[in-house]
């Protein structure tokens, strides 16, 4: 296929390999003003930046890129609410989802407060008991305990039957989302989301720690125009960025424009683990207090907050973000960190489960357009994560379903590739009586289904998603960067790289293509891992990785002693007893001598 890169068009994933497509003349001005290489300008350039973004790209400050938080519909109406109710010294609570997003959007409104004199009660709603979001429950909880005011953070924009509940009680509420909204806002005091169809911000892509911290700015504003800050200095809420861009970081949002800036400078901030809480989570990871990266917030940090909400406590991650108290500080992450252990086993086992149940079941299909698994008491709190792991090996989008045979009833969790809609698909799945509940978006959704509905609801979600798997799945292409040696492979290649950082959605890590490799020393570690060297014909070598590869088609050619290959993958950093080196992650494999 013509614009194949080096020609394949089909790998071992059996993908086709794509040079990342750039304006030749878009690189060769951003070459000439940066004075950089070809590939690093081409690099820039094919994740859209232009000649008039490179300055804010490449170094991002807050100066430009503030938003003026009067363009987020209802901001200043929440400002007003929350500084009346500061001046009137009202009872305020916050009520959070129970991920990393609500966790720091709670503690980066605890913290401003706590720095204008006051305290906020923190709630968190039983991700098993009382599912997601606001509900009538738990306004009622919090207005027995004295609430005069409820922010809600990451969630609340579809809630409305709980905020009817909450009005009629006449409890105030204030509604922080970034979530996609359907049509008008519910009922509330204020209700600002990037993502209501009548915003005018430009911000959609922001998590919820994002819009709250822009909300912070709308607070300092209007206390400094009622005078609040006459005899007090006002609070400098760049010393929480760190919560802005775990939020951003950790929901999985596109780190360009705004939030690109407060991820890029909310990792400096991390990085020195001024946070309390974040701190002591480094320290039960006994993770070293380096520069945080991107690493450190989605794969150490991250996993141990959410840890509370899928198999623990819900408030646990909540509370540690806004803790200043050692003790109660050491306590909080010991446990997330033991709770992220029992997750990672329990994740372990339902996906070991699952994708045996792909594999082997004579009624599973894996070329489906669809994959939907179920299975007996797997925990709700974890099913999510065993589908993007499952979507990630089969590329086809997946449901995972837990069964609670005592009621005759599955909680399921999907994830889905680009190209494919679950979301309204399962959504449709409930307008169509085959769900108790059902909703989402394009790559998520969650359901509820009764257990004898789990083979109708397989085969309406393949009958509804044929089309857009199979369109998809043959525009599937692994987008290459950079075309190298093992040789050049080298830490000064990557470094010279990391000028793209921080890494993530709209902005993805560079992928390298080593051409004509031989595969050297290659063996299985413990949990699947492939591990070897990739050596070019002069003898160079680069160490490498596939990682939960050893049962994958790359694990295969990689352990197969054949010929020389083709290696796609990402190159990271190898750091061990002061040698700075570099690894090979490897995505994918093709094989020069079959027929492509």
């Amino acid at each position: 296929m013509a614009g194949d890169f080096l020609g394949v068009s089909r790998s071992a994933l059996g993908r086709a390999w794509r040079a990342r497509p750039a304006d030749s003349s878009t690189v060769q001005t951003i070459q000439r003003a940066e004075s950089l290489s070809e590939p690093l300008a081409r690099a820039i350039a094919s994740r859209g930046v232009s000649p008039e973004q490179v300055e804010d790209y490449l170094r991002p400050t807050l100066r430009r890129q503030f938003p003026d938080p009067s363009s987020f519909q209802d901001m200043d109406e929440a400002a007003r609410a929350l500084i009346d109710a500061l001046v009137a010294e009202a009872n305020v609570w916050v009520l959070a989802d129970y991920d990393v997003d609500g966790g720091s959007s709670a503690a980066l409104l605890v913290r401003w407060f706590r720095a204008m004199g006051r305290e906020l009660s923190i709630y968190v709603p039983d991700r098993l008991k009382e599912g997601y979001g606001p509900s009538r429950l738990a306004f009622d909880r919090m207005k027995a305990a004295g609430a005069d005011l409820v922010v809600t953070v990451d969630c609340g924009a579809a809630a409305y039957e709980a905020l009817e509940a909450a009005a009629d009680q006449e409890l105030e509420v204030v509604v922080i989302d970034h979530h996609l909204m359907r049509g008008p806002p519910p009922r509330a005091r204020a209700v600002v989301n990037p993502n209501r169809p009548d915003d005018t911000s430009g911000q959609g892509n922001l998590a919820a720690a994002g819009v709250v911290f822009v909300l912070l700015a709308a607070l300092n504003r209007e206390a400094r125009q009622r005078s609040l800050f006459d005899t007090r200095e006002p609070p400098d809420i760049r010393q929480w960025l760190d919560l802005a861009a775990m939020g951003a970081i950790c929901d999985v949002t596109a780190l360009t424009g705004f939030n690109r800036a407060l991820a890029s400078l909310g990792l400096k901030t991390m990085s020195q683990w001024q946070n309390p809480g974040l701190k002591a989570l480094m320290a039960v990871a006994q993770s070293e207090l380096t520069e945080a990266t991107p690493f450190h917030a989605g794969f150490v940090l991250g996993p141990r907050i959410n840890a509370g909400g899928r198999i623990g406590k819900s408030d646990l991650g909540a509370r540690l973000l806004s803790s200043d108290d050692p003790d109660e500080l050491i306590e909080l992450a010991t446990e997330l960190d033991q709770l992220n252990s029992q997750r990672r086993e329990v994740e372990k086992g339902i996906t070991e489960a699952a994708a045996d149940q792909v594999e082997r079941a004579s009624n599973f299909d894996p070329g489906a357009p669809v994959l939907l698994v179920a299975g007996e008491g797997w925990h709700p709190g974890v099913i999510g994560v065993v589908a993007g792991r499952l979507k990630e090996r089969w590329r086809r989008p997946v449901v995972v379903v837990g069964l609670d045979s005592a009621v005759g009833v599955g909680k399921g969790s999907g994830r889905s590739i680009p190209g494919v809609n679950l979301g309204r698909a399962v959504q449709e799945a409930f307008d169509e009586g085959l769900l108790l509940a059902g909703g989402g978006h394009a790559m998520a959704a969650g359901l509820t289904v009764r257990a004898d509905a789990v083979p109708e609801l397989r085969a309406f979600l393949e009958a509804r998603l044929a089309r857009e798997a199979e369109v998809a799945i043959e525009q599937d292409a692994l987008e290459i960067d950079v075309l190298s040696t093992a040789r050049a492979a080298d830490r000064a290649l990557y470094e010279s790289f990391q000028i793209l950082a921080p890494f993530g959605p709209g902005n993805p890590e560079p992928t390298f293509v080593l051409a004509g490799v031989t595969v050297r020393d290659a063996r299985v570690l413990n949990n699947g891992h492939v591990s070897c060297r990739l050596a070019d014909a002069d003898g160079a070598q680069v160490r490498a990785i596939a990682w939960r590869a050893a049962e994958t088609e790359v694990g295969k050619a990689l352990l197969s002693g054949g010929g020389a290959l083709d290696v796609a993958g990402l190159l990271k950093p190898d750091d061990w007893n002061g040698r700075r080196g570099v690894q090979f992650e490897i995505m994918d494999v093709h094989d020069p001598r079959r027929a492509v």
